[in-house]
């Protein structure tokens, strides 16, 4: 095996890449999870974001244009599953499920004209000397704009939950809903717009693969992104600093796995390819576990809200 191959600089810009689909997803995931509702179907909103936000990027010629059709059709695929769980009162674990299969499914159909066909992908910033600068430059200051959107809505997500009032609702909302509606908060609205945002950050995810990764369509191209973005959230303890520490970890071993077969390593390639997700969970299983109280769930995280009459 020779090492010598491996560019710690690329090694370290591409982990921040490989990241940035699952940061989008986690950190919706998380808001959505923090206003007490489980929702298992963010597969299913990525692929369909993957699938619509390559097609408006192709018949209009606007990568942006198709950023914002992910994020359109991701939200949508949630507000569906928002209606009938909080107001119809499904199961949220199977109507979780049920959006994952039926992601899946329609993006199949509605990507099979779509397929081998390729898009301009989004250019990495031009951010003068910084980004000549020795390694730093090549690291930090080199890559498209969504690798700074996701950095920059991990931050803002942060400090809404710790320091806004609207924060603190959203928050109370996943600890006790029947206490925030004894307040007089509407409580199916704000788990409604929690909903619509991770839905919308699902669908900016997936069509990250699609539109920067690849970029090209591919059926069921999100390869189980989505639950890593589940597990991500979980073991993270529902916070967004362990939620980028997560991610980025993941891109970091999906990256270095793909170095590894490069150089000749003498470990079977499906080793190598099931290392990102063993290595991720295992170290966040690690880190929940020294986590303490502030680890544990929303306390009503999953509970249907039955309003009083």
């Amino acid at each position: 095996m020779d090492l010598s191959v491996i560019s710690p600089t690329l090694l370290i810009a591409s982990l921040m890449v490989a990241a940035t689909p699952i940061l989008l997803a986690a950190i919706g995931e998380m808001v959505v999870e923090k206003a007490g509702v489980l929702n298992l179907g963010v597969e299913g909103m990525m692929i369909m974001g993957a699938v619509m936000g390559f097609i408006a990027a192709h018949e209009t010629g606007g990568v942006w244009l198709g950023f914002a059709a992910a994020a359109l059709a991701g939200a949508v695929m949630a507000l569906l599953f928002g209606v009938l769980t909080q107001f119809l009162l499904s199961n949220q674990v199977a109507t979780g499920l049920a959006l994952t299969l039926f992601g899946l499914g329609l993006s199949a159909l509605l990507g099979q004209g779509y397929v081998g066909i390729k898009v301009d992908s989004l250019a990495r910033l031009d951010m003068g000397v910084l980004s000549d600068l020795p390694f730093v430059g090549r690291v930090v200051f080199s890559h498209d704009p969504m690798v700074y959107v996701s950095l920059a809505l991990c931050l803002g997500v942060w400090a809404f939950l710790r320091f806004s009032r609207a924060g603190l609702i959203l928050r109370a909302v996943g600890e006790s809903h029947d206490a925030a509606h004894a307040l007089g908060y509407n409580v199916r609205r704000v788990r409604l717009l929690a909903i619509a945002f991770g839905g919308a950050c699902a669908g900016l995810g997936g069509a990250y693969l699609s539109l920067v990764r690849v970029p090209q369509w591919t059926d069921g191209m999100t390869a189980g992104a989505g639950w890593i973005a589940l597990a991500i959230v979980v073991f993270a303890s529902w916070r967004a600093e362990r939620v980028l520490i997560g991610a980025y970890l993941f891109g970091g071993i999906a990256v270095l796995q793909l170095n590894l077969q490069t150089a000749g390593a003498r470990i079977p390639v499906e080793v190598l390819s099931a290392a990102p997700y063993l290595m991720t969970i295992l170290v966040l299983v690690l880190i929940s576990r020294r986590a303490g109280r502030a680890g544990q769930a929303p306390a009503d995280l999953g509970k249907p809200f039955h309003p009083a009459s």
